[in-house]
Order: C-alpha cells, then sequence, then structure tokens
C-alpha cells in the first residue's frame, strides 16, 4: 500500500515510465495524506486503467493513450473502495466500498458514475459472480463480511432497467464471506467463510443452485474432505475458483502456522471430491488463477 501513488511501466520490460501521487481529497472534502490504491482493472473499451483510491473514495479512470500528456477523470464515489469485477458485458466495473456498505457501478463507456448501491454490511466481492438471474435477468453478486447474505445486484439497464443498479434479492449465507464464484458454464455458486468464527463454518463452503436460489444451499466440509489430521488452528477454506473449461472448482484450505494446508479440488457438476493437493512448501494457499 505505501508509498500512497501508482506507477505507469513498460509492460515488456516494468522500467517505470510515471509516477502520480494519489494524495489529495476524500469524498468529504477532507485532506487525505496517504490513500492507498486499491483494486486496478484495464477497461475492456479504452486505453484506460480503472484506479480505486480506498480511503479519499475517488475512482480514476487514467487515459493512458499519452502519458506525457495524462488525463485522469476522478470519479467520487464513497470511501473505502477495496476490491470489486466486472458486468458481464465488461462495461460496468463494480466495487465495494466495504466500509461504507456500498458498491458503486463505473459506466467505463461513458466514463462516469453510474449508481452507488447500499448493501448490507461490509461488501466483499473478490471480483463478484455474473449470472442470468431466471427472474431478474443479469445480475452479480457479492457475499459480506460483516452480514449474513449474498447480495444480487441488477446489471442491465437496457432490457432490464426496473432492476439496474438495485439490490434484487438477498440469498441467507453467513457472516465472513470474502469470495463468491460461478463460470458461464456451470449452474452453481459458491461461496465461502473463512472469516466467521465457527469451525465447521469456516472450513465449509456453500453451493447453490442458480436456477432456483429457494432452494436450501449445499454445505460440503472441505477441511474433512481434505483428510488432514485436526490441529488446534481452524482450516479455513477459501477462494473457490473455477477451472478454465468450468467444469472443476479448486479451493485453498488455510492450515496454521506450522500446519499443512491443501488445495482440494471438486467435481462442479457432481460436487464429488475429486483430489487433495498437498505439499511442505504449499503455506496457506489463497488466490488462484488460469
Amino acid at each position: 500500500y505505501w508509498p500512497p501513488q501508482y506507477v505507469i511501466m513498460d509492460g515488456d520490460t516494468l522500467k517505470p515510465l510515471k509516477i502520480m501521487s494519489t494524495r489529495g481529497m476524500t469524498v468529504d472534502g477532507e485532506y487525505h495524506p496517504e490513500p492507498r490504491v486499491a483494486s486496478i482493472v484495464s477497461s475492456e473499451i479504452k486505453p484506460e486503467w480503472v484506479v480505486n483510491i480506498k480511503e479519499t473514495g475517488q475512482i480514476l479512470l487514467v487515459d493512458y493513450s499519452d502519458i506525457k500528456n495524462l488525463k485522469v477523470t476522478t470519479i467520487e464515489s464513497a470511501k473505502f473502495l477495496h476490491d470489486g469485477g466486472w458486468d458481464a458485458t465488461k462495461r460496468y466495473f463494480l466495487v465495494a466500498a466495504n466500509a461504507s456498505n456500498k458498491i458503486a457501478a463505473v459506466d467505463t463507456k461513458e466514463g462516469k458514475l453510474a449508481a452507488l448501491v447500499d448493501t448490507k454490511k461490509i461488501p466483499h466481492p473478490g471480483r463478484g459472480a455474473n449470472f442470468t438471474h431466471p427472474k431478474f435477468g443479469p445480475v452479480w453478486a457479492t457475499g459480506h463480511l460483516g452480514a449474513d447474505v449474498v447480495t444480487l445486484i441488477g446489471t442491465d439497464p437496457e432490457k432490464h432497467k426496473d432492476n439496474a443498479w438495485k439490490v434484487v434479492q438477498e440469498v441467507k449465507h453467513v457472516p465472513g464471506n470474502l469470495f463468491v464464484k460461478t463460470h458461464p458454464k456451470s449452474k452453481n455458486l459458491w461461496a465461502d467463510a473463512p472469516q466467521n468464527p465457527e469451525k465447521e463454518i469456516a472450513e465449509s463452503v456453500a453451493v447453490w443452485d442458480m436456477a432456483d436460489l429457494s432452494k436450501p444451499k449445499k454445505i460440503i466440509n472441505v477441511a474433512k474432505d481434505s483428510g488432514l489430521p485436526e490441529t488446534k488452528a481452524i482450516r479455513r477454506a477459501v477462494h473457490p475458483e473455477y477451472s478454465a473449461d468450468g467444469t472443476e472448482v479448486w479451493i485453498s484450505l488455510w492450515g496454521g502456522k506450522t500446519d499443512q494446508s491443501a488445495i482440494v479440488v471438486y467435481d462442479d457438476k457432481t460436487l464429488a471430491l475429486k483430489k487433495v493437493i498437498t505439499d511442505p512448501k504449499m503455506i496457506t494457499p489463497t488466490g488462484k488463477f488460469n
């Protein structure tokens, strides 16, 4: 997080080309001496980065087409911006202002804020999850560290205008969630809860059938499936991630500092255990990407 700046680098050599300070005013009009940079994503539409400044609540659209004459659009949203992800069209970026209990939706085509959506306490989407709801149309999902729901927000202002940028449904879950995931070829929505204080909840994940979210969720105890011995420290299941083809879900299992961790692989269709990957060098694995 330190120093409070973002750096534009040469993509081939990683040589720094331009350093930009993030010091400045918050959305409340107060000066902040060291606001941190949270998530950064590249626009799918323009030569721009979406740079989220945590403490100020400012979202910067940085046009990198001419860095000698740098153009930056500053969008006011809400303080404590963190992580986020694209809607299904890759036009709108949805980012959590988690301590403000809001989701900001940025229209990267128009270069402005599309909406600021109030949610339950401390939304934490990771990248969030996109799917088409049978009733509400395209939605984006986020879990919460501080609330017992998965929140669904409508994301289609053209064909589902009445639902756009509104909380259309809250699916019952547990607090302590960090990541929700699905895949275009999957019928399932997965969610973890590694920050929950209850042992059995923290070591498990929940799976819903997206065709009917009123059906009870299925609970999978990842720690028990791993076959690893019981330890004093809770083994926390975190970050379900799909294989590229959408057939498998890989889940990290945090062990204690001196305990064995693992990555546990499930068949997405049957929810059957496929593989447990362990190694002494595998210490609290977290994010997995392909």
